[in-house]
């Protein structure tokens, strides 16, 4: 999708981004550099999100950095989705007590697949719980559950077990977020009154966040999408929106 104006999207979506390192070798230094690239044009993201090991640094990162209304976000239950209701909630309380702001937590998608929706609400009502008041982003794995009647069910169940945010993806599987995907999910978000979205797994250029934006805006109005209710989780976005604004 050709986009108008680059500059001003990439102003209205550098706020909006969940920085994001997850990879199994990420170290301190990887965390440090991941939070330098915070600060630039455009202002520092809504958060930077890293594996539960890594909060601390990276808390210490942004703040020397002057960015601690930077969140850090880490991710429990992360990435296989399991139904292990009491693990996700000992990873949750951890993750808090390690200085978390916000917690995305996986579904147990093959649970709710198999027909045990039970277990996926009682995890997200125990991660709710633990994540002690902290934003709580449910995870759906959606390029898994594929159906969109399913993919709604799901999103109505984690807003209504307490979600504060639905998230499309991990990243780590085949299919991460789509729009058809993300119109479903913010569809729900609309049909409940409350929570937001996140899209997050294979967004990478300027084109690909304004589809998203551009669906919020129309599924929930101009002004929907601030900080407080959409995110893109994505690493090589950032770069792409201050080359968009340098240009």
């Amino acid at each position: 999708m050709p986009v108008a104006d680059p500059a001003a999207l990439a102003l209205r979506a550098i706020p909006l981004l969940d920085l994001t390192s997850l990879g199994d070798d990420d170290t301190p230094a990887t965390i440090e550099r991941l939070c330098a690239a915070a600060e630039g044009p455009g202002g520092p993201p809504a958060a930077v999100c890293v594996y539960p090991e890594h909060i601390g640094t990276a808390r210490r990162a942004l703040d020397a950095r002057g960015l601690s209304r930077a969140k850090v976000a880490t991710v429990t239950n992360f990435p296989d989705g399991g139904a292990d209701v009491e693990r996700a909630r000992r990873e949750t309380r951890r993750a808090i007590a390690a200085g978390a702001d916000e917690v995305d937590v996986v579904l147990p998608w093959r649970a709710w697949l198999a027909g045990d929706e039970s277990v996926a609400r009682r995890l997200v009502e125990a991660c709710r719980e633990a994540s002690a008041g902290r934003v709580l982003k449910v995870i759906l794995e959606t390029g898994e559950l594929r159906d969109d009647g399913v993919i709604r069910a799901a999103s109505l169940a984690a807003l209504d077990a307490g979600a504060d945010f639905i998230k499309t993806s991990t990243g780590k599987v085949a299919v991460n977020a789509t729009p058809a995907a993300a119109r479903v999910m913010l569809e729900a978000i609309r049909e409940r009154g409350r929570g937001g979205f996140k899209a997050a797994g294979g967004v990478r250029t300027v084109a690909d966040a304004a589809v998203y934006l551009a669906l919020a805006d129309e599924i929930l109005g101009a002004g929907w999408a601030d900080a407080a209710h959409f995110r893109i989780g994505a690493s090589a976005l950032l770069g792409e929106l201050r080359r968009a604004l340098a240009a």
